[in-house]
């Protein structure tokens, strides 16, 4: 069926349909139900499972409550994931950012946001750290930075021998960092984020940050594309060990 068919025998707009299609629109246990009629879903496990999902997915997520974010989708994804694993060229990722750090990305990277909108930005940045240091702790992050994130200035010299200190001494992730010195690599064609979940049943995302729009791959090929990509860029970085303590250096020299 089209999407104009499903609408015309529910009577319903198109775009309504189109927009629960795309996610962007939550779905109730009516729509649910209505659907499940249209589809001829007639098994009434597989309409109750998705009826509770329908409910569940309703359940307001604690990033609500800072306002109108644009990457919540991400959000929900992240406060999810049992593991990421990121690659950033530019700064520090989100979940390792501190307050400081974070309010002079947020300032430098969308200037037309007033005060308060950057605040609660900055917010919801550190509130998505639990997954770090909270009790529902992610079961493993692994980030890879390439060494021009170390030499950006964001937010002034003491800011940044803050952020980096404290990126050397965080014991419970991996961090790794592509030095110069090994030219060209794949991430230089842009950054992301892979998301792993605990239930099988789910697939792993691969996750790009637009300017207007997020990009979220699920396909088998898309994620083994990535995958891939991934190992050569932890092959190409320093080990774990050796990235700390270059971090440490360039923390230090920004303290003089």
């Amino acid at each position: 069926m089209t999407a104009e068919e499903v609408a015309g025998r529910l009577m319903v707009s198109q775009s309504k349909i189109s927009r629960l299609e795309n996610g962007r629109r939550s779905i109730s246990q009516r729509d649910v139900r209505d659907l499940c009629d249209v589809y001829e879903v007639s098994d009434e496990r597989v309409r109750a499972g998705l009826m509770e999902m329908a409910r569940e997915s309703r359940q307001r997520g604690w990033w609500h409550e800072f306002g109108d974010i644009p990457y919540s989708v991400y959000i929900g994804l992240e406060a999810e994931a049992s593991s990421i694993r990121a690659y950033e060229s530019s700064f520090v990722p989100g979940l390792l950012q501190t307050r400081d750090y974070a309010e002079a990305v947020v300032e430098g990277t969308q200037p037309d946001t007033d005060v308060s909108a950057i605040k609660r930005r900055v917010d919801v940045r550190l509130k998505r750290q639990s997954r770090i240091y909270g009790e529902d702790q992610l079961g493993s992050l692994w980030v890879v930075i390439d060494e021009a994130v170390l030499i950006r200035v964001v937010g002034g010299p003491r800011v940044m021998a803050d952020q980096l200190l404290e990126l050397s001494e965080r014991p419970n992730i991996n961090l790794q960092v592509i030095p110069f010195r090994h030219g060209a690599h794949p991430g230089m064609t842009g950054t992301f984020s892979l998301m792993e979940f605990p239930e099988s049943a789910d697939s792993t995302v691969v996750y790009f940050e637009g300017v207007t729009s997020d990009l979220y791959l699920e396909k088998e090929a898309d994620v083994r594309r990535y995958t891939n990509l991934y190992d050569h860029l932890r092959a190409a970085a320093l080990s774990v060990a050796e990235s700390r303590s270059l971090i440490h250096t360039y923390a230090e020299g920004f303290k003089r």
